[in-house]
């Protein structure tokens, strides 16, 4: 059986959000989709290998869920719950240059 952990929980534990009442809001909003799907309910189950897209900080974040949390420790621990896929997209030329 495969383990997860509530959406709202696994963005406040990985550090996205500060508090999960801004995780909670910002999924009620419909700010976040799990593998393209929008959800609105900050319950839903997010496991390993899950894509989660959402706004933080005037961007889009696209990552890959690699592991769930047993707190929310320091942002080292943090950075190996995820993937950021945003990292694998080439950049574009430039149109000034």
């Amino acid at each position: 059986m495969r383990e997860v952990m509530r959406l709202d929980k696994w963005l406040v534990q990985a550090r996205f959000f500060k508090t999960r009442a801004i995780a909670l809001s910002e999924v009620e909003a419909g700010h976040v989709r799990v593998n393209g799907a929008k959800t609105r309910k900050p319950a839903f189950s997010v496991g390993a290998g899950d894509t989660l897209t959402f706004p933080q900080g005037g961007r889009i974040r696209v990552i890959r869920v690699l592991d769930l949390p047993l707190r929310r420790g320091p942002a080292s621990e943090a950075a190996e719950l995820f993937h950021d896929l945003a990292e694998d997209v080439p950049q574009g030329t430039d149109k000034d240059e």
